[in-house]
């Protein structure tokens, strides 16, 4: 998958409010597909088809147990998003920094 198409899936897969909170779940430990399942009023088949999007985005990893597949956050995968922001960034400074300077010139 190119990188374009990586970032397009990562922030896909991060504009929907559940797959966020899925995320904030595994961020710090492992967790099996049920007790992830637990913290929604949605049905297990609606987080099934939400893991499965965040897996295949690359923003979880998932190890079997047994007959267990535990997921974890791959904080990796949202270094292309960050990458992408910080290009918009630089911009977004340069435009503040010639309103403020304007404003300063304006108020002499």
């Amino acid at each position: 998958m190119s990188e374009s198409a990586l970032t397009d899936a990562v922030l896909r897969a991060l504009a929907e409010p559940q797959r966020r909170r899925i995320l904030r779940l595994v961020r710090d430990e492992e967790l099996t597909a049920g007790r992830i399942a637990e913290q929604f009023t949605i049905s297990p088949q609606a987080v099934s088809q939400h893991l499965r999007v965040l897996k295949d985005a690359g923003l979880l990893r998932e190890r079997r147990e047994g007959t267990r597949r535990l997921y974890a956050i791959r904080p990796e995968a949202v270094e292309p998003v960050r990458e992408f922001l910080e290009e918009l960034w630089p911009s977004s400074l340069q435009r503040l920094k010639r309103i403020v300077e304007g404003d300063r010139e304006a108020g002499r």
